[in-house]
């Protein structure tokens, strides 16, 4: 079993001595960083190299949980993966380690949380949706393949224009002009 750290600070000025000597000081055998790389990124060359190190019985180790994840569902993610793998994880300020049974339970309170947050805005959003509705607005893109539209855009091909060129003169997605003129209806424009 090896502790292996994982230390990031969002730019290049910032310092990572505070995260370096506390993965060190919980006994840390290696660490990998990211400098400059915000957590809202999905590329981060550090945390990639550092799990692709992880084997079984292995602990990933972060100073503080924010270091980790993007999101709650990212951090989320990427700890149960580690667990499906063997690899435990532990935050030092939060004093969480999902070795224990303690660390695990309190882990999964995160994971109820967060499905519990995910689950509330679904819920606002449908509701919101359905009052919209309810005054006569509908959601989604405005129509791009108007029937007007569609009528310009196929006296420009009878004149010799591609279906491409026809497009790009009525401010039409290629893709909804083509299905537009096969089902001889309008489309939503999905490739603006």
């Amino acid at each position: 079993m090896s502790l292996i750290g994982y230390a990031r600070v969002s730019t290049a000025e910032q310092d990572l001595a505070l995260q370096l000597d506390a993965l060190h000081a919980a006994g840390a055998t290696r660490t990998f960083e990211d400098r400059g790389v915000s957590g809202a990124r999905t590329e981060r060359p550090g945390l990639n190299a550092a799990l692709s190190f992880l084997r079984e019985g292995d602990i990933l180790v972060v100073w503080k949980l924010d270091r980790l994840g993007r999101s709650m569902t990212h951090l989320l993610q990427t700890v149960a993966d580690l667990e499906d793998r063997g690899v435990g994880f532990r935050s030092l300020t939060e004093n969480i380690d999902t070795t224990t049974p303690t660390g695990r339970l309190v882990f999964h309170i995160f994971g109820a949380l967060g499905q519990f947050e995910r689950d509330l805005i679904r819920e606002r959003t449908n509701a919101g949706l359905t009052a919209a509705a309810a005054r006569g607005r509908k959601g989604g893109r405005p129509m791009a393949a108007t029937p007007e539209r569609v009528a310009r855009a196929r006296h420009l091909i009878a004149t010799g224009l591609t279906v491409r060129e026809a497009a790009a003169r009525v401010k039409v997605g290629k893709s909804a002009l083509y299905a537009a003129l096969r089902n001889g209806e309008p489309k939503n424009d999905t490739n603006r």
